[in-house]
């Protein structure tokens, strides 16, 4: 008998219709005779409509009220879902986060698992039930505060309670077929890729695509969980992302991410230890750095440039602002308009030229290059924001990734 965790997303669970859907699904695996967890999201555009409530009512709402009102959207789900299932007369039973033993750090809206204790999950398999478990949330066990994981946290939920009970694979249903070598809304003839290394994901996720939540391909990679990714809307084939794929291609995908700022601190005296007074309170603050470039140094003093996502790009600027004002540097400026490009394949490790191909593609089509990042199987260049759905395509084509009619099954 194998036990199978299946995830499905807000957009598979938006409405009753769909929700009977999953309940569909879910009955024909356990029917094969396998053991079923199910991790549930918030219906539809649950999340952002509470979001919006809570803006009405407070300027800003308290961390932890926040938390316990939008996992509301999870239990709503996981709730209808143990009913449909039950309607098609199999044994059902849904858990919030907490009562599924999912335990965390106390950081509300940002809380990272820790610890999983399902016992309350194993007993409900062993009883012949479906296990249905609420999505984004556990409970702080210091203080017994419900938290949330932040956006795809479900992912992560469905992917942790996998490698914690062992289970033999984990499905992630969502409104794509699965992982495609660009964003297909960009780049219409990009390829669904059959096969994706966790290696590869894991830059994927980190560079902006947005199939997996980055945490979750994590949990998967060291726990060995095979993680499928495939569409809620027919039964097709997805994407794999396992330890180990057929064939390690150059270049696997392209990635692109609109969601970060640019921030340069201009004359900052170049001597040790101002860098790290820079960088040391952005992490304090929670402030997730992500690129970071400094100039030449010209004359004793030098600029450092850095990216960071666009919601913390206030709290960068005005700590940047502070620091700058201790050391003398000359000031701060503030760039939203940018975007990360980023090519990802495992076959760059042994395959030169890459890089060199890549600025030529960009340069023949006028996209100039303001920042460059570098991993052993991932090259990321910021460009105008402007830029950004040319630069992807023409990479993508530049590439040969597209399609020749079907897809890479």
């Amino acid at each position: 008998m194998a036990l199978v965790v299946q995830k499905f997303g807000g957009t598979s669970v938006a409405d009753a219709d769909r929700i009977k859907n999953v309940a569909r699904r879910v009955v024909e695996r356990h029917a094969e005779g396998n053991q079923v967890v199910v991790v549930v999201s918030a219906m539809g555009h649950t999340t952002d409509e509470l979001l919006d409530l809570a803006s009405e009512v407070a300027t800003t709402p308290h961390p932890r009220e926040l938390d316990m009102l939008l996992t509301a959207g999870e239990r709503i789900s996981m709730a209808l879902c143990a009913m449909a299932i039950e309607e098609r007369g199999v044994p059902a039973m849904s858990l919030t986060g907490s009562q599924a033993g999912i335990l965390t750090t106390a950081q509300h809206g940002q809380a990272e698992i820790v610890d999983i204790r399902g016992d309350r999950v194993r007993k409900g398999l062993e009883e012949g039930k479906v296990v249905i478990v609420a999505g984004f949330q556990g409970v702080d066990p210091t203080s017994r505060d419900v938290t949330t994981l932040g956006r795809g946290g479900s992912d992560a939920t469905a992917v942790a309670l996998a490698a914690v009970l062992g289970a033999d694979e984990c499905e992630i249903f969502t409104d794509v077929d699965g992982v495609y070598t660009a964003d297909p809304r960009v780049v219409p003839n990009a390829r669904k890729l059959p096969e994706v290394s966790f290696e590869e994901m894991l830059e994927l996720s980190g560079a902006g695509a947005g199939v997996l939540m980055a945490r979750s391909v994590e949990f998967g990679r060291r726990y060995r969980i095979p993680i499928h990714v495939r569409s809620s809307f027919h039964d097709g084939p997805g994407t794999w992302v396992k330890e180990d794929t057929m064939e390690e291609a150059i270049i696997r995908g392209i990635a692109h991410d609109t969601d970060e700022t640019k921030v340069t601190v201009h004359g900052v005296p170049d001597k040790p230890g101002v860098a790290a007074g820079l960088f040391e309170p952005l992490a304090d603050a929670g402030v997730n750095v992500d690129m970071i470039v400094q100039n030449v140094s010209r004359e004793g003093v030098t600029d450092i440039s850095f990216t960071v996502p666009k919601a913390s790009a206030d709290a960068a600027r005005d700590i940047s602002a502070r620091v700058a004002e201790d050391v003398g540097a000359g000031g701060v400026d503030i760039d939203p308009d940018i975007a990360k490009v980023s090519l990802v394949g495992a076959g760059m490790k042994s395959e030169s030229g890459i890089a060199a191909k890549m600025f030529r593609i960009l340069s023949d089509h006028g996209i100039n290059i303001e920042m460059i990042s570098t991993s052993p199987i991932r090259i990321s260049c910021v460009v105008r924001g402007t830029d950004t759905l040319e630069a992807v395509r023409t990479l993508h084509d530049g590439f040969g990734l597209g399609s020749t009619g079907g897809d890479d099954d």
